[in-house]
């Protein structure tokens, strides 16, 4: 009897393994394929280093098939956005899936608004992390240089040189010219509001609550940090504190603002995160005190595998 009760018991746990090793490796198989769109500034990979470092194999080891898309660095939302529909169309067609779930960090949060507007039968979800959905501090600030003047267009001349040699180092295939003009225009409070008014699908009508969560048959959720500082051995640390300062005491990740980052159903909007943090940047090196990054784009994998997307 003991010897009976002995090999139930040891059949039960091979049987419990095998379970939750099956159900580990299926947890972040979505439906639909994830497509990830980088921000402002953005690439793929470049000289060995990833864009969403660690990211994209970890979705893969357990079941997502994971698509990383490259836009301009430097251009306006709806000209990103008409770069990533060719794209996605593309992957569509290569995937054999109808639709999409698409993420987008920073900027790529309204470039992936824009494909999901106006081609929604391609788009199952949209998910923004850290997305300036109406506008950064950052940028109105920057945006106090003079229009026209000699500083503007000696500012406009740096960043689209460091655009360009992003491009090139990332071999990008895109081959639209930088346009920093046109993406500062885009992430300032002004010009998020007039793009909201074009496309506010998803878009909290308060000042800091939640949007639609279906929209057209779309879902839309987002996320976002509110620690410009999380690790000391993190150079870019500096530089976020640094940019952090135009938003005064509001919570914000550096260049975006708590409540600008809503979108749709809000994850949490206060991750001891930073920008760069938001993406496992730069090489892993965020907060101990925090879920780590890739934990979080893992468990909205499995969020959107069990809504059915």
């Amino acid at each position: 009897m003991y010897s009976k009760t002995r090999i139930s018991l040891a059949l039960g746990l091979v049987a419990s393994v095998a379970v939750c090793s099956q159900a580990q490796a299926n947890y972040t198989q979505t439906q639909y394929p994830i497509v990830l769109a980088h921000g402002m500034l953005g690439f793929d990979s470049i000289l060995g280093i990833d864009y969403w470092f660690g990211i994209p194999a970890a979705l893969r080891r357990d079941g997502a098939r994971v698509y990383i898309t490259e836009v301009s660095q430097l251009d306006t939302s709806e000209k990103r956005g008409e770069q990533l529909l060719r794209q996605v169309e593309e992957i569509v067609a290569i995937s054999g899936k109808r639709k999409v779930n698409l993420i987008g960090h920073s900027h790529g949060g309204p470039t992936i608004r824009y494909v999901a507007a106006v081609r929604p039968d391609l788009v199952a979800s949209v998910t923004s992390v850290g997305a300036p959905h109406k506008g950064s501090k950052t940028a109105d600030f920057i945006r106090n240089v003079p229009p026209g003047s000699a500083g503007e267009a000696v500012v406009a001349g740096i960043v689209n040189g460091l655009g360009s040699l992003i491009n090139f180092l990332s071999g990008s295939r895109s081959t639209s010219p930088q346009n920093a003009l046109g993406a500062l225009e885009s992430l300032n409070s002004q010009g998020a509001a007039r793009f909201n008014a074009r496309f506010p699908q998803g878009i909290p009508t308060s000042a800091c609550g939640e949007g639609a969560y279906k929209v057209n048959g779309v879902r839309y959720y987002s996320w976002g940090g509110t620690s410009p500082l999380t690790n000391v051995f993190d150079v870019s640390d500096i530089l976020l504190g640094a940019s952090a300062v135009p938003f005064g005491f509001e919570a914000n990740d550096g260049l975006v603002g708590r409540c600008s980052s809503h979108m749709g159903m809000v994850v949490r909007d206060n991750y001891r995160m930073n920008h760069l943090d938001e993406v496992n940047q730069t090489f892993g090196l965020t907060s101990i005190f925090e879920t780590n990054p890739v934990s979080v784009y893992r468990q909205h994998a499995n969020r959107l595998k069990n809504a059915g997307l």
